[in-house]
């Protein structure tokens, strides 16, 4: 069952983040798709989900990428889209300092230019070590920045935290960023 679970959570980040024309679906300005119509239309494309395990995947999904509208009748995904859709977060007072989680090979890069959002419609960080190393370690072994997100803030950049807790904001700049040492974790 994990496994299934898996593959829609993937299949939904697909659809509901980067291509919702891979299945004929349509998304309204905000990124929301009903309930009812990606079910009918994952069907269709021979990749049926039932409405119980859209419910699990929405419920369980480590990372809450993904949730429905308070009438449980539109499901979007929080945050990651490559497409353009207005999720509607309001500019929030950042923490003094925020993660991010990367691999070494884009250090250079990152000293050089900043975190930039690339595809993306912001640039994505962590409240904590953990979160960051986690993700950083998706692509290898995990290299955690520090932001200075307080001094950012200060100095007129917006930041926003999404519903499942992800701070975002649109580029971080090289000289608020700390470049620590590499934690030790198990994997």
């Amino acid at each position: 069952m994990a496994n299934r679970t898996v593959k829609i959570s993937k299949f939904l980040s697909l659809v509901l983040r980067h291509k919702p024309e891979t299945i004929g679906l349509t998304l309204d300005e905000a990124g929301w798709a009903s309930v009812v119509e990606l079910l009918q239309k994952c069907e269709q494309h021979g990749f049926p989900v039932s409405h119980e395990e859209l419910e699990t995947v929405v419920a369980t999904n480590d990372k809450q990428r993904f949730s429905f509208s308070e009438d449980g009748r539109r499901i979007r995904a929080n945050q990651g889209h490559s497409i353009e859709v207005e999720l509607g977060y309001k500019p929030l007072e950042p923490p003094e300092v925020l993660y991010h989680g990367t691999v070494e090979r884009f250090l250079a890069a990152i000293q050089e230019k900043g975190l930039l959002k690339g595809k993306r419609h912001h640039v994505h960080l962590s409240a904590d070590v953990t979160t960051a190393a986690k993700v950083g370690a998706r692509r290898g072994r995990p290299v955690i920045l520090q932001v200075h997100s307080g001094q950012m803030h200060r100095a007129g950049h917006i930041f926003y935290q999404s519903a499942n807790g992800v701070w975002l904001t649109e580029h971080v700049p090289a000289a608020f960023i700390s470049f620590l040492e590499p934690p030790q974790f198990n994997h």
